[in-house]
């Protein structure tokens, strides 16, 4: 289409790893073999949390959630980021680069809200452990999950929807892998200085605002957990919460330093950089963390590997 003297974009092409034409068939691997892992992992927290009874708990009713949430996260990206490392034209429609940033941000929204909701989870059991079961009822669980999704779609696809609405110009080129927000932005042919100032709000709001409520729920546990009077009883207490730190750590610390910035600050590299962080290395990191650092976690997969007839067998 013809507008003026601007000629409006029908589709998009990925431009992000172009200038690594010979190492594409390595990177395809690599990324493959981080995708599986991490599918798999999930699956594997998943089936055990759904197997072993004890681990149905509030704490692990949100890992669940997590965990699903993750594979659908990266889901998202990857699997069209592997196509396009086989093929030499890397274009997605308009069409297409809208429903995978629906899908993206609306994940990504819903991660902020349900590692907040797990933060308070544990600042129940830490600091009111008496009244734990009565506070963190499956009914408590239940909503705070659902606030958490309805939060992400309600605000993500009216933040999405706004921003193609937007006219798009020229060649088209993304310089980037997927169709995150700032990238796709860019490409718009009319000022959009007060759609990045709404957006920079939105970001502030809904992402800095669950993060706050993480900070105070550390800050009240750390407080419970220094009167605890035994160094072992510290332990415990901060065992059962250093998982989610690493995982709220890491991704906060790539959201932060991606979607707080200016537009100005915003470089192809230091998006593509920080983009592979936040879609493919956090989410393949996360059944690890969860996995290596919890206990009951690894004493629930060695009591299923145990009673299984093929190693009893042998």
């Amino acid at each position: 289409m013809v507008v003026g003297n601007q000629t409006l974009c029908t589709k998009f092409t990925f431009v992000a790893f172009s200038s690594l034409a010979e190492l594409q068939s390595l990177l395809f691997f690599v990324f493959l073999v981080i995708y599986l892992f991490t599918v798999g992992g999930n699956l594997i927290i998943i089936g055990l949390i759904w197997v072993t009874s004890c681990l149905h708990t509030p704490m692990y009713f949100f890992l669940v959630n997590l965990s699903f949430l993750e594979m659908c996260y990266i889901s998202s990206v990857v699997p069209q980021m592997l196509v396009h490392l086989l093929v030499e034209i890397k274009t997605i429609s308009i069409e297409g680069c809208a429903a995978q940033m629906y899908i993206f941000t609306i994940l990504g929204l819903t991660e902020c809200c349900l590692l907040a909701a797990m933060a308070y989870d544990r600042y129940v059991a830490i600091c009111y452990p008496l009244h734990y079961t009565l506070l963190m009822g499956p009914s408590v669980c239940l909503k705070l999950a659902a606030a958490s999704w309805t939060t992400g779609v309600v605000v993500e696809s009216v933040q999405t929807t706004w921003i193609f609405t937007l006219p798009f110009c020229g060649t088209g080129k993304i310089q980037h892998f997927f169709c995150d927000i700032m990238p796709v932005v860019k490409l718009a042919c009319v000022d959009t200085s007060h759609n990045e100032i709404v957006m920079f709000a939105v970001s502030v709001l809904f992402i800095m605002s669950p993060c706050l409520l993480i900070l105070c729920s550390y800050v009240r546990i750390l407080m419970a957990i220094l009167r605890i009077p035994s160094a072992a009883g510290r332990h415990k207490a901060f065992s059962t919460c250093s998982s989610h730190i690493l995982v709220v750590s890491l991704f906060y610390g790539t959201a932060l330093f991606t979607y707080l910035q200016p537009k100005t600050a915003h470089t192809p590299e230091t998006d593509k950089a920080t983009a592979l962080m936040y879609t493919v290395v956090t989410p393949a990191l996360n059944p690890v963390i969860y996995t290596l650092r919890n206990k009951e976690v690894k004493e629930a997969f060695q009591r299923i590997t145990q009673r299984n007839p093929l190693r009893q067998m042998a």
